[in-house]
C-alpha cells in the first residue's frame, strides 16, 4: 500500500502519470515507476545505483551513518556477542535462534560437511595452478548433479536442505581447492570442531602429524566470516537473485554469485591490498611516504587499496571489529617483523592521522584488515576471494530463499536505452 504519490508530467502532452511512493522500515522512500511502461517510457539508471529491484527484510546499510544492520541488529553487536552460524540462522530464518534451535542448526551444518566422494574426481580435471575461484565456480555448480533431491524452489523443505548443504560444504570445497593447489591430500572435516576451526583444520592439517587449531585464529576466521556474511543488494547478491528469478537451482545460483564475486571490482579488494603491499615492497619510512605522496597525486594512477568504501561515506562499521581482531592475531602470532605487515601498520597509522585522509574519510576498511589477518594466518592471497565466497554463501542463499519463498517470482528483465542503428535493409548489391 503506497503511503504517498507523485505525478509525472510529460512534456508536450496534457498527460500526467501517477506513481506510488513507498516507505521502508528505514531508509529513503522509493517511487514505483512500473506505470511508465504503459505509456512507452522506462527509467535509465546505469549500474542500478538509484533503483530498488526488490524489497528485502534481511540487511540494511546506511553508508552516510556507517550503519550495517542484519535483521535490525548492528554488525558490531553481532560480532561481539554472536558467531557465524548464529548470524547465518538469523539471516536465513529471520530471528535469533533459541539455544535449542542453535544447537540443532549447528548439528545439521556439522553433519553435512562431507561432500560426495565422486566430487574429488572433479579436481583432477583442473590444472594445479588453476585459480581457486575457477575451481569453486565449477565444483559448486556441479553439486546440483549430486544433491538433486533438494532442488525444488517451491518447496520450503528443499530450500532449507539446499541452504544447509551449501553452508556446510563450502568450507570443505574451499579447503580442498587449496590442498589441490599445493599437492597435499585432502583433509576430511571433523565433526568435533566448530565451523571456523574445522575450516582451519582442513586447510592446514596433514596425515603426518597432529594439527591443533589455535583458538585465537579460529575466532578471527569466524569474525571474517561474520563481517562478510551479507551486504545487501551488491553485484553478486543481485546476480544470485537474477539467476534465481529464472527458476535455476540453488547450486547454480550460488555458482553465479561466486563468478560475480570473482570480479576484482567486487570481491578482490583484500587480495588487492596484498598486491599493493607487494608493489610498495620496501618497508623503509622514506619509501612508504613516497607511495603515500603518489596516492595523493591526482596525476598518478597509484591507489592505496583498502582505504575508504564506495558505500560507507563516513566509516566502515565492520572495520573497527576487524582492526581489533587484526591486533589480536598479530600479537598471538608475533609476526610484527614481517615487512609487508609493517608496511600495512604504517599505512594504517598515516590514514588515521594524515589530514588528507582524515578530511576525505579514507579510513582503513574491512578489506584492509582482513587481508592482513589472512596473510598472517598463512592463507595465500589467491584464496582470499574464496573465503569471501564461503562467508557470503549464507547471505546469498538467504536472499534467494526470500525471493522464491512467496511463489510469485518475476523473472528479471532489465530494459535498455538502444543507441544502435535504426531499421535498415540488407543491401541488394551485397
Amino acid at each position: 500500500m503506497a503511503d504517498n504519490t507523485v505525478h509525472l508530467s510529460l512534456e508536450g502532452t496534457d498527460e500526467s502519470i501517477e506513481l506510488p511512493v513507498y516507505s521502508g522500515t528505514v531508509g529513503p522512500r522509493v517511487i514505483d515507476v512500473r506505470a511508465l511502461s504503459k505509456v512507452g517510457y522506462f527509467t535509465y539508471d546505469p549500474g542500478f545505483v538509484s533503483t530498488a529491484a526488490c524489497n528485502s527484510a534481511i540487511t540494511y546499510i546506511d553508508g552516510a551513518k556507517g550503519m550495517l544492520l542484519h535483521r535490525g541488529y548492528p554488525i558490531d553487536e553481532l560480532a561481539k556477542h554472536s558467531n557465524y552460524l548464529e548470524l547465518g540462522y538469523l539471516l536465513f530464518y529471520g530471528e535469533l535462534p533459541t539455544k535449542e534451535q542453535y544447537e540443532q542448526f549447528a548439528n545439521i551444518i556439522r553433519y553435512h560437511t562431507l561432500v560426495h566422494e565422486q566430487v574429488h574426481n572433479f579436481f583432477k580435471g583442473f590444472r594445479r595452478d588453476a585459480h581457486p575461484m575457477a575451481i569453486m565456480c565449477g565444483t559448486v555448480g556441479a553439486l546440483a548433479g549430486f544433491y538433486h533431491d533438494s532442488l525444488e524452489a517451491s518447496s520450503e523443505h528443499d530450500r532449507k536442505v539446499a541452504a544447509h548443504r551449501l553452508v556446510a560444504k563450502m568450507p570443505t570445497l574451499a579447503a580442498m581447492t587449496y590442498k589441490y593447489s599445493i599437492g597435499q591430500p585432502f583433509s576430511y572435516p571433523r565433526n568435533d570442531l566448530d565451523y571456523a576451526a574445522n575450516f582451519l583444520h582442513m586447510m592446514f592439517s596433514t596425515p603426518c602429524e597432529e594439527y591443533k587449531v589455535n583458538p585465537v585464529l579460529a575466532r578471527a576466521m569466524d569474525r571474517i566470516f561474520m563481517l562478510h556474511a551479507d551486504h545487501e543488494q551488491n553485484a553478486s547478491t543481485s546476480t544470485v537473485r537474477l539467476v534465481g528469478s529464472t527458476g535455476a537451482n540453488p547450486f547454480a545460483c550460488i555458482s553465479a554469485g561466486i563468478a560475480a564475486l570473482w570480479g576484482p571490482a567486487h570481491g578482490g579488494a583484500n587480495e588487492a591490498v596484498l598486491a599493493m603491499l607487494d608493489e610498495i615492497g620496501d618497508d623503509s619510512e622514506e619509501n612508504i611516504q613516497r607511495f603515500v605522496d603518489r596516492a595523493k597525486d591526482k596525476e598518478d594512477p597509484f591507489r592505496l587499496m583498502g582505504f575508504g568504501h564506495r558505500v560507507y561515506r563516513n566509516f566502515d562499521p565492520r572495520a573497527k571489529v576487524m582492526k581489533e581482531t587484526c591486533d589480536e592475531v598479530l600479537s598471538e602470532l608475533g609476526v610484527a617483523d614481517d615487512p609487508k605487515l609493517k608496511i600495512a601498520k604504517r599505512l594504517e597509522q598515516i590514514a588515521l592521522e594524515d589530514d588528507y585522509f582524515v578530511e576525505r574519510k579514507l579510513y582503513p576498511n574491512v578489506d584492509f584488515y582482513s587481508g592482513i589477518i589472512l596473510r598472517a594466518i598463512g592463507i595465500p592471497s589467491n584464496m582470499f576471494t574464496v573465503i569471501f565466497a564461503m562467508a557470503r554463501t549464507i547471505g546469498w542463499i538467504s536472499h534467494w530463499n526470500e525471493m522464491v519463498s512467496p511463489g510469485s517470482v518475476k523473472i528479471g528483465r532489465p530494459r535498455q536505452l538502444y543507441v544502435g542503428s535504426d531499421f535498415r535493409h540488407y543491401p541488394a548489391d551485397k
